[in-house]
């Protein structure tokens, strides 16, 4: 019986991560695609450059969420110990990365990876928070920050002394890295999208 209970929640968790927030954001508030638009990608970054910062600032919150209820279920339902959160949190960062809403395609998985990190432990959050804000405000670029952060994220984790979350964010590191592919092009040739905001942005355009 909690077997059946767990494969069902973990099926949810699945789906909450799949909720294509930025494409429901744009067909219903812009009559727009979002994939069709700027970079193509249904995130929180894309929305933001297309459609402003309230929708983006939105489709950030709703994606941060869902990695949080996600990795919560466990402790909601009484599933058992603490670290199960951690598989809760990866198969909704999968979810959103490879939507069943969206033929398994979707996004770069930073802000609901944010929300694992939310949901599993509120001290790391903290120091996440601190690392990821001063950099993204330095770079402008939100490819840029998601990867150095991921590293960092990595290496401050085992201040920790979890062992389960040290070996979640190596495989995040994995896979935000295996998600910026065309970014790193991009980053390489000069060409990567900056946001409006931040030391190099003001930089660039004085």
């Amino acid at each position: 019986m909690l077997t059946i209970k767990i494969a069902l929640l973990l099926i949810l968790a699945y789906l909450l991560g799949s909720f294509p927030t930025g494409v429901i954001v744009g067909k219903v508030f812009f009559h727009k695609d979002i994939r069709k638009l700027g970079s193509g990608n249904p995130g929180s970054t894309n929305t933001f450059r297309t459609f402003g910062p309230v929708a983006g600032m939105s489709v950030l919150l709703v994606d941060v969420l869902k990695g949080t209820l996600a990795t919560l279920l466990p402790a909601i339902f009484h599933l058992g110990p603490h670290p199960l959160g951690i598989l809760f949190g990866m198969v909704a960062i999968l979810g959103h990365t490879f939507s069943i809403f969206l033929d398994f395609k979707g996004g770069k998985a930073v802000a609901t990876t944010a929300g694992f990190i939310l949901g599993y432990n509120l001290a790391f959050f903290c120091v996440c928070a601190g690392i990821f804000f001063p950099i993204l405000f330095i770079t402008s670029i939100m490819s840029l920050t998601a990867m150095l952060c991921i590293t960092l994220f990595f290496i401050f984790s085992f201040l920790f002394h979890d062992p389960y979350l040290s070996s979640m964010m190596f495989v995040l590191l994995i896979l935000i890295f295996n998600r910026h592919k065309s970014n790193i092009i991009r980053l390489k040739n000069g060409t990567e999208n900056i946001i409006p905001f931040g030391i190099y942005y003001w930089l660039k355009n004085k």
